[in-house]
């Protein structure tokens, strides 16, 4: 049997404040400092990366998945009045149950949170998502991150009782194409 490959790729997704970016190595110096500060990884642990190691790990995202059914698909926020980047968010679609599932994620700079830019950045990617072949969005969400839950909610998202690896599965459906 042979299995269909849908590669998906970013594109440019535009909502009332921002530009989703398809994620570029040269946006990795900015990114560094947008991401410098360590309480971003209070749920999910790590440290920053410096420009140089983001850098690396932006040229392993931009060469895309080594699987040909999995698509990559990540992008810089940028914040149009300001012409400044503020986070990133991401999608990893592949096969699931006979259609293709989109885990998805966001992180916006401590200095852009409380302004409804995760929120805002969530919902054009989840619409953006509605448009491709995809059945259903993903989320994995420690259950002490109230920001981000609310994030998710807000992209239409629902908390399930699966857990992974101490996260919440949030999931959303979407309509059969």
């Amino acid at each position: 049997m042979i299995r269909a490959v849908t590669t998906i790729a970013a594109r440019t997704i535009v909502t009332a404040r921002l530009d989703l970016l398809p994620l570029r190595v040269e946006h990795a110096t900015e990114m560094a400092r947008v991401l410098s500060d360590p309480a971003l990884h209070a749920f999910t642990g790590g440290a920053p990366d410096t420009p140089e190691e983001l850098r690396s790990r932006y040229e392993r995202m931009t060469g895309g998945s080594p699987d040909p059914a999995v698509s990559w698909l990540n992008w810089v926020i940028r914040l149009r009045d300001e012409d400044r980047l503020a986070g990133t968010v991401q999608a990893t679609v592949s096969p699931s149950g006979g259609g293709l599932t989109a885990e998805i994620a966001w992180v916006v700079g401590t200095a852009w949170q409380g302004r409804g830019i995760a929120t805002e950045a969530a919902q054009g990617l989840a619409g953006w998502l509605g448009q491709q072949p995809v059945q259903a969005l993903v989320a994995h969400i420690h259950p002490d991150h109230k920001a981000s839950a609310a994030v998710a909610a807000a992209a239409g998202l629902s908390p399930t009782d699966e857990w992974q690896d101490g996260e919440v599965r949030w999931e959303r459906r979407l309509t059969a194409r």
